[in-house]
C-alpha cells in the first residue's frame, strides 16, 4: 500500500494572511458545530410542532449526530484526494441545503432529512483542522490548532443559550433561518478567503468503504442512542448494535485489502494514533456527560431539595461560560503543546477534566457552583481537543492527514453517544417521586454518580494517553519519514 510523504516544515504552503484564514476556519467550524444543540430548547415541543410521536421526534436530535459521525471521516478522505477547499465549500453547501429544508419543511420526514444534512456539514471541521498546519507559520500553528479544534465543543455549548434566546423572541423556524444565514456566510468566506489546500493523491473514492462505514456506524449509534428507550435487551437494540459491529469488522477487513482505502487502518493501528483515538473516545464521553447532566440538574424543581429551578434560557446562560472557556484556553493549550508536547498536554487535560467532575460531585447547591465545575471541565476538554489533532497530525502521513483527523473526530462522537446512553441509564435507574402522585425524576445520587462516571472516563483517558510512546528526543516536532523493507515511505513512531 502506498503512503504519501509525511508532513513536515518543508511542505508548508503558508497563506498570505494566515490569521484571516484561521478566523474563517474557526468561525465556519463553529457554525457547523452549532447544529448539534440547535433544537434542544424545543425538543419537548417537537412532537406537537411536527405532528408526530415523541419517539419519532427524538430522531430530529439523533439525526445530526448520525450525519456527523459518518461525514467526518468521509469528508476527511475526500479532502486528502481532491483538496481541502472544495470539500469545505461543499460541506457548507450541504449545511445551507439542510437548514433551508428544515426552515420550509411541512412535516417530520423532511425536517429529519434536513437535520441529517446539517449533521453531515460537520465534515467541515476535521478538514479545517488539518488545513491549519498547512497554512500557518510555525509560531502560530499550535494556537490556531487549539482554536479551531475547540469549536467542536464550543459550538455545542453555545448553541443552547443562542437557540433558547431565538425561540423565546421568534417562531421556532427562526432557528433554521438563522442557520441558513450562517451557512450562506460560511459558503461565501470559504470560497473567497481560503487557499486551495494540498491534494495528495488522485485516487478513486472508496465508495464501498464509505457505504460500509455508514451502515456500521449508523447501526451501532442508533442501537446505543435508542437502547434506553427500546430496552437494552430488546431484539432491535441488540440486533442493531451487534449487526453494526459485525459490519464494521467486515468493513475493516475490506479496508485492509483495498489499495486506496477510505481509512488506512494500518496507520490507525499505529500505537500513537490508536491510543490517541481511544483517549478521544473517553474525552467525548467526558464532554457530553456535563452537557447532559448539568442542564437537567439546573432545571429540576427547587422543591426536590437539590434542583435549582432554572429556566431553559437561564440554564443556557449559566452554561455559556463553559463554552467560551474552551476558546479562552486556546493560548494556554498552544503554550502547553509547545512546551510539553501533545502527549503530556493530553494527559494534563484529562486530569483537569476529572477535577471539574469531582468538584461537581460535592458542589451542586447553587447555579454558580455548577457553572464553575463546568468551566473547569470545559478547560480540560478544550486543552484535550487541541492536543488530539496535534498528536494525530504528528503521527500520520501527509496524504492521510484529513481522513485521520476525521477518524479522531468520529471517535469523539462515539464517546458522546455512549455518554448519552450511559447517563440515561443512570438517571432512570435512581429515581424518586416529586410529591404525592407527582412525576418520577432522578434523585440527587443519580446526578452525583454521573459526575463520578465522567471523572472516571477522564482518568481512563489519562491512562490511555500515558500509553502513547514517547517521542525520541532526537526527533523533530514534526513526524519524520522512514523507509520500510519494500522501500515505501511510512510515518515515524512519534
Amino acid at each position: 500500500m502506498s503512503h504519501a510523504p509525511a508532513a513536515g516544515p518543508s511542505h508548508r504552503e503558508e497563506a498570505d494572511r494566515p490569521l484571516l484564514v484561521v478566523l474563517v476556519l474557526a468561525f465556519s467550524s463553529l457554525c457547523a458545530a452549532l447544529m448539534q444543540s440547535l433544537v434542544i430548547p424545543i425538543q419537548a415541543q417537537l412532537p406537537e410542532l411536527l405532528h408526530t410521536s415523541a419517539s419519532n421526534a427524538s430522531w430530529v436530535v439523533t439525526a445530526t449526530l448520525l450525519g456527523g459521525g459518518v461525514a467526518m471521516p468521509v469528508a476527511g478522505r475526500l479532502a486528502d484526494i481532491f483538496g481541502k477547499k472544495p470539500v469545505m465549500v461543499a460541506s457548507a453547501v450541504v449545511l445551507l441545503a439542510g437548514s433551508l429544508l428544515c426552515a420550509v419543511a411541512g412535516g417530520f420526514q423532511l425536517v429529519l432529512v434536513g437535520r441529517v444534512l446539517q449533521g453531515a456539514a460537520m465534515g467541515y471541521i476535521p478538514v479545517a483542522i488539518s488545513l491549519v498546519r498547512e497554512v500557518t507559520p510555525p509560531r502560530m500553528t499550535n494556537t490556531a490548532l487549539s482554536a479551531v479544534s475547540a469549536t467542536l465543543g464550543v459550538g455545542g455549548a453555545l448553541g443552547l443559550p443562542l437557540s433558547a434566546w431565538i425561540v423565546e423572541v421568534a417562531d421556532w423556524r427562526a432557528l433554521f433561518w438563522v442557520a441558513v444565514g450562517l451557512a450562506a456566510v460560511v459558503i461565501a468566506i470559504s470560497a473567497t478567503l481560503l487557499p486551495q489546500g494540498r491534494s495528495e493523491r488522485r485516487a478513486r473514492v472508496d465508495l464501498v468503504g464509505a457505504i460500509g462505514l455508514a451502515i456500521g456506524v449508523v447501526a451501532t449509534l442508533v442501537g446505543v442512542t435508542k437502547g434506553n428507550e427500546w430496552g437494552w435487551t430488546s431484539p432491535l437494540t441488540l440486533g442493531l448494535i451487534a449487526g453494526g459491529l459485525v459490519v464494521l469488522v467486515v468493513w475493516g477487513l475490506y479496508e485492509v485489502r483495498h489499495p486506496a482505502p477510505l481509512v488506512d487502518l494500518r496507520t490507525t493501528a499505529r500505537l500513537p494514533v490508536l491510543f490517541t483515538n481511544l483517549a478521544a473516545l473517553m474525552f467525548g464521553f467526558g464532554m457530553m456527560a456535563q452537557s447532559i447532566v448539568v442542564p437537567q440538574l439546573m432545571q429540576m424543581p427547587e422543591q426536590t431539595g437539590y434542583g435549582l429551578g432554572q429556566t431553559i434560557m437561564e440554564t443556557g446562560l449559566w452554561m455559556a461560560p463553559a463554552g467560551t472557556m474552551m476558546l479562552v484556553f486556546s493560548p494556554v493549550s498552544s503554550a502547553m503543546l509547545t512546551r510539553f508536547g501533545g502527549r503530556a498536554t493530553l494527559a494534563i487535560a484529562g486530569v483537569v477534566l476529572a477535577g471539574g467532575y469531582l468538584f461537581a460531585v460535592f458542589m451542586t447547591e447553587t447555579p454558580w457552583q455548577l457553572m464553575l465545575a463546568t468551566c473547569i471541565a470545559s478547560a480540560g476538554v478544550g486543552i484535550g481537543y487541541a492536543a488530539m489533532p496535534a498528536l494525530i497530525l504528528d503521527n500520520v502521513p501527509r496524504g492521510e492527514a484529513s481522513s485521520s483527523v476525521g477518524v479522531n473526530a468520529l471517535m469523539r462522537s462515539m464517546g458522546t453517544t455512549t455518554a448519552g446512553a450511559v447517563m440515561a441509564v443512570v438517571l432512570t435507574s435512581r429515581t424518586t417521586r416529586l410529591g404525592a402522585g407527582g412525576p418520577v425524576i432522578p434523585d440527587h445520587s443519580a446526578f452525583q454518580l454521573c459526575f463520578v462516571l465522567g471523572a472516571v472516563a477522564a482518568l481512563v483517558a489519562v491512562a490511555l494517553t500515558l500509553l502513547i510512546p514517547r517521542r525520541r528526543r532526537s526527533e523533530p516536532a514534526q513526524i519524520r519519514e522512514r523507509v520500510d523493507g519494500a522501500g515505501v515511505p511510512v510515518a515515524g513512531d512519534g
